[in-house]
Parts: C-alpha cells; sequence; structure tokens
C-alpha cells in the first residue's frame, strides 16, 4: 500500500500553482482591452474583448505591407519548429549511424569535436552563418532560416549512445539475411529508434519555435516573420499617446504556447521512454 503524503502533494500543488500563474495572467490579461491593461495592469479574471481579440490578431491584415497576419506568422513558426525538428534528427540519426557503425579512425575523436561544438552557441558563430546565406543569396527564404542550423551535437550524442546498445546480434543477424547498411538503417534502427525520435523532436521542436534572433537577423520581408517577431512588434509601438496592443501581444503569446504544449501532450509517453529506457 502507497501512504498518502499530505505534504508532498501540498508541495506539487504549490509548485504547480506558481507554474502556471504567469500562464493564467496571460490568457486572462488577453481578454480585457489594451486601456484596460495600461491602467489597471495584468487581470487575473475573464474581460469581454477575448473573441475580437484572438479574431484580429489571428485574421486582421498588418504590418508595412498590410499583407502580414497572425495566422501567417503561426505558419512561419510551425514551418521553422518541425523544419528544425525533422532535419536535425534526419542529420543526427545519419551522422550517429556513422560513427557506431563505420569503423573509420579517429571515428571518437571526430564525435567528441562534433560534441565540442556545444560550446560555441548560436551568438558565436551567427555573423559568419550569416555572411555564408547572403552569399548563396538565401536570406528571406525557409532554406536560410532552417539548414544553417540543422547540425546537432545533441542529436547526435543521443542517437549515437542510443545506436551503441542495439545488441550486436541484430547487425549479424542483418547481414546474414543479406541486408546492406542502408536496408540495416531503415529497416531496423529506424523502427528502433522511434521512442528516441518522439524524444528529439520535442526538443528540436520548441527550439525551432522560440527562435528569435536568427529569424530577425536572417528575414527582412514579412512573409517570413515568426511568432516571436510579431509580438516584439507590437510591444514597440508607443508613439505619441498610442499605447501598445498589451491584449494582442498576450493573445500571441497564448497562440505561441499552444503548438508546444501539444507536442509535448502527443509525444509525452514516448518523449519519457525515449529519454529513460535502456534496455533495447
Amino acid at each position: 500500500m502507497w501512504k498518502i503524503k499530505p505534504f508532498d502533494h501540498l508541495i506539487l500543488f504549490l509548485g504547480t500553482l506558481f507554474l502556471l500563474a504567469p500562464v493564467v495572467l496571460a490568457v486572462m490579461s488577453s481578454t480585457h482591452s489594451a486601456v484596460e491593461i495600461h491602467t489597471g495592469g495584468l487581470f487575473l479574471t475573464p474581460g469581454t474583448e477575448g473573441a475580437a481579440t484572438y479574431a484580429k490578431v489571428l485574421t486582421a491584415r498588418g504590418g508595412f505591407t498590410g499583407d502580414v497576419t497572425g495566422l501567417s506568422m503561426l505558419m512561419n513558426s510551425l514551418i521553422l519548429g518541425v523544419g528544425f525538428a525533422v532535419g536535425k534528427i534526419v542529420l543526427s540519426m545519419m551522422a550517429a549511424y556513422a560513427l557506431v557503425y563505420f569503423r573509420f579512425r579517429f571515428a571518437t575523436a571526430i564525435f567528441w569535436m562534433i560534441f565540442a561544438t556545444l560550446l560555441l552557441p548560436l551568438e558565436v558563430r551567427i555573423m559568419p552563418s550569416y555572411q555564408v546565406m547572403s552569399d548563396l543569396h538565401l536570406l528571406n527564404t525557409y532554406t536560410g532560416l532552417i539548414v544553417p542550423l540543422l547540425a546537432s551535437a545533441t542529436g547526435t550524442f543521443y542517437f549515437r549512445q542510443f545506436f551503441k546498445s542495439v545488441p550486436d546480434e541484430l547487425l549479424e543477424a542483418a547481414r546474414i539475411d543479406g541486408a546492406g547498411p542502408v536496408k540495416f538503417f531503415l529497416d531496423i534502427l529506424v523502427p528502433l529508434s522511434r521512442t528516441m525520435m518522439a524524444a528529439i523532436f520535442i526538443i528540436m521542436f520548441v527550439y525551432g519555435w522560440n527562435q528569435y534572433l536568427w529569424p530577425i537577423l536572417m528575414t527582412t520581408d514579412e512573409h517570413f516573420f515568426t511568432l516571436m517577431r510579431g509580438i516584439k512588434a507590437i510591444l514597440q509601438v508607443w508613439v505619441g499617446s498610442q499605447i501598445p496592443d498589451y491584449n494582442e501581444a498576450f493573445a500571441l503569446a497564448v497562440l505561441a504556447m499552444v503548438p508546444p504544449v501539444l507536442v509535448v501532450i502527443v509525444f509525452q509517453r514516448m518523449f519519457i521512454k525515449g529519454l529513460t529506457e535502456s534496455d533495447k
């Protein structure tokens, strides 16, 4: 029998409230007008402007071109998040597969060179990356937004550790059945890696979805703006007596939280299993 520990449950409950408080404030404040937020601060109670605010941020056209909507920015963020996640998984799996199963000299040294790139954050290499994309004429393109950041030392590390845990008997059996390297990778390793792929997908999707610095450097065309840029653009408006549309900024922030939350909910079981499972 498990003993109920009220104090432990109280700590968990208080921790949950602490984490949810900013989200509740953002959701409730987004249903009030900008003037109410400016004069009264954040709200814990719902207002009457919620439907109009969310409809406006999703469908109203704005920006310098008059063609940008919240829905288009949401789609750009989704393309960036999914592109990052899928691309990083594919490259990381192929790199880890080569490091583990192709016995070439200095494989361990090459892996640690890849792993050492974790010490170089995006800010350190952002200008050389921008220069390369500019020379290739890939500014203001989805390719320029996604491809330069696809190499992932984190993903390579996780898949390398996973592949090293796969029994060698599977490789020997595949060789006996006449399977080559490509068939062994696609028919055996990829299906075995589903839980790990789900775990990496969540991490990389959130990483790509929350990108702000790289998109703001790579794009000047409003048609490629993401939700993060849209929120920042709203809060930068302060001309004379005009106050920022705080309610719209909160609404965009709430919308920006929805896809990552849905991804985590859908892949939650596979995420935990992929990071904790040791017996394959």
